[in-house]
């Protein structure tokens, strides 16, 4: 038994924001950390989602025992449905997270068969070797746990999403003290979220956005756009809080916002005084002094709420000049065009936009710890080894710097998904590589369909050199060519009439060329003219198009 050794093996996240899953293998049990998704990056043309390839777990199917949650962000929780569908395992989740993942399966048609587990932060519960503890941490989330889990060779700890909050909104601060007891006994090694490695300081608490955004509240004198991401519960408490205070009503727009609140409501997080809310329908039948419209689309997304109503667009939410409209987030990397698109919309409207506006106070704060917490993360757990995870490497590369310049780490460990890593108590060892990658997922409807490399190929080649279908009538008795060939080309530059003539003559001197027994099969034929007239076009044009021959039997 010496030689038993616990395995580690990222999934996803280790190199990439989303995607976070995280594998802990002991002899044949195995448990996941989390189950994310990431959204796509421009070049996966059409592509909704992007989870991660999980054939290691597929290929272990009998071993795996649970998936464990940290908190309901889409980066944790939204490739749940894709592995579900594979491997039908327990997901263990606090109460909050359990309620967005229920609707998530929901969608998905897999929350009959789903078995889902609570779990209680500071309840100790047992998975064959593991015996995991979760402990409560502060995130722009509410009910976020990090998780101890106490292997045969010592304790692992994963912080989850995290930022030290001792006074946040809800009254359930940071567990420090389940942290620093932890550190007492001793841990093997330390997970840490990386997200905010560059932030020097401490991140501010959720508190920290009340005075200015009171200021706004007071300042507006018409109607008041309130935007958040739909997850920020507290950030919706405060707003709905404000508007009481300003004697303001409240109306909901939009479906992830609607169906946040509800949660929170039924959950406790969320107190809402009698007569405060009203209905989208009421919103016309309110003065534009006492109401405020919460609404989602803080990241500019085409067809969310706010986007639509910046374009005058919505049933309900119409943008007059004079209204306010405040984006209480942060930008995400990549969403930028989008985001600044729409304000572009909302000032042609003469509404006053107020967004990331750091020179008067804040209206929005990171869910995740700066330089600061991390290194009092490090000297309260003193790990033996410490492993930086959720981001890309250049900060997780950071993150391992400052670790190692604390001087309280025994080792310091760089992983990047696949890798696997060995522990026991003494020793962390690099020991080859898993299987990993990223599944592109469409979700047209509510079906997902898995989109293969070749069919991405094929987008950016429509995409980049067009398409061109000759349609030639061929005539079922005889096997003759009825008229001259049509050509249909979209997507292309060159759409001077020679061109077209040209081509025609091509496809009508392919078939002249061919006998009446190719022109019989129809296979052949269509090879023959897509061959010449892409010869054609490539040297004419120095496009490759895509050719998709047409032949109609008449």
């Amino acid at each position: 038994m010496a030689q038993d050794k616990l395995k580690m093996i990222p999934l996803g996240g280790l190199g990439e924001f989303g995607m976070n899953c995280m594998v802990l293998r002991w002899q044949d049990d195995i448990i996941v950390i989390d189950a994310g998704l990431m959204f796509p990056e421009e070049e996966l043309l059409g592509v909704d989602i992007v989870v991660p390839d999980i054939s290691y777990l597929t290929e272990n199917r009998d071993k795996v025992r649970a998936i464990l949650l940290t908190h309901g962000h889409e980066d944790h929780i939204g490739g749940l449905p894709w592995i579900l569908s594979e491997l039908n395992v327990p997901v263990y989740g606090t109460e909050f997270t359990l309620a967005y993942v229920e609707g998530k399966l929901e969608e998905h048609q897999l929350l009959d068969d789903a078995d889902l587990v609570e779990m209680i932060p500071g309840k100790r519960f047992t998975l064959g070797p593991f015996s995991v503890m979760p402990i409560r941490v502060t995130h722009s989330l509410v009910d976020c746990v990090a998780l101890a889990i106490h292997t045969p060779v010592g304790v692992v700890l994963h912080t989850g999403d995290f930022k030290v909050d001792l006074s946040p909104p809800d009254n359930r601060p940071f567990d420090l003290h389940a942290f620093a007891e932890l550190g007492k006994q001793g841990v093997l090694a330390l997970l840490q979220d990386s997200t905010n490695v560059d932030r020097r300081g401490y991140t501010p608490s959720e508190k920290a956005v009340r005075p200015r955004l009171d200021e706004i509240f007071a300042q507006t004198k018409k109607k008041l756009f309130f935007s958040c991401f739909s997850s920020s519960i507290h950030r919706i408490r405060l707003a709905m809080e404000l508007a009481y205070e300003h004697g303001r009503k409240v109306a909901v727009i939009g479906r992830s916002l609607d169906n946040s609140t509800e949660i929170a409501q039924d959950l406790g997080y969320l107190d809402v005084p009698q007569g405060l809310m009203i209905s989208p329908g009421q919103i016309k039948d309110t003065p534009a002094n006492k109401l405020v419209i919460m609404i989602s689309g803080t990241q500019g997304e085409p067809m969310s709420a706010l986007s639509r109503a910046a374009v005058n667009n919505h049933k309900f939410a119409r943008i007059d000049a004079g209204d306010t409209v405040l984006l209480s987030s942060r930008v995400i990397p990549g969403n930028e065009k989008g985001i600044y698109r729409m304000i572009d919309h909302l000032e042609r409207r003469d509404a006053q936009v107020i967004h990331d506006d750091g020179q008067s106070g804040l209206i929005h704060v990171s869910g995740h710890g700066s330089q600061e917490e991390l290194r009092l993360m490090l000297n309260l757990i003193r790990p033996k080894f410490f492993i930086p995870v959720h981001g890309d490497y250049r900060h997780l590369k950071r993150h391992a710097e400052l670790a190692g310049s604390l001087g309280v780490v025994e080792k310091v460990i760089l992983l990047e998904d696949g890798d696997v890593l060995e522990l026991d108590k003494g020793s962390a060892t690099k020991s080859g590589k898993v299987t990993v990658g990223r599944v592109c997922i469409d979700s047209g409807g509510t079906s997902t369909d898995v989109v293969e490399d070749v069919v991405i190929r094929d987008r950016k080649h429509l995409s980049e050199d067009g398409i061109v279908l000759p349609i030639i009538a061929i005539n079922k008795r005889t096997g003759l060519v009825e008229s001259l060939p049509e050509i249909v080309m979209r997507g292309m530059a060159v759409a001077e009439s020679e061109m077209f003539a040209e081509a025609r003559q091509v496809v009508q001197r392919t078939l002249e060329a061919s006998s009446s027994e190719e022109k019989a099969d129809y296979g052949v034929i269509k090879e023959k003219i897509r061959n010449d007239l892409k010869r054609y076009i490539q040297k004419s044009t120095s496009r490759r198009p895509l050719i998709m021959p047409v032949i109609l039997e008449i």
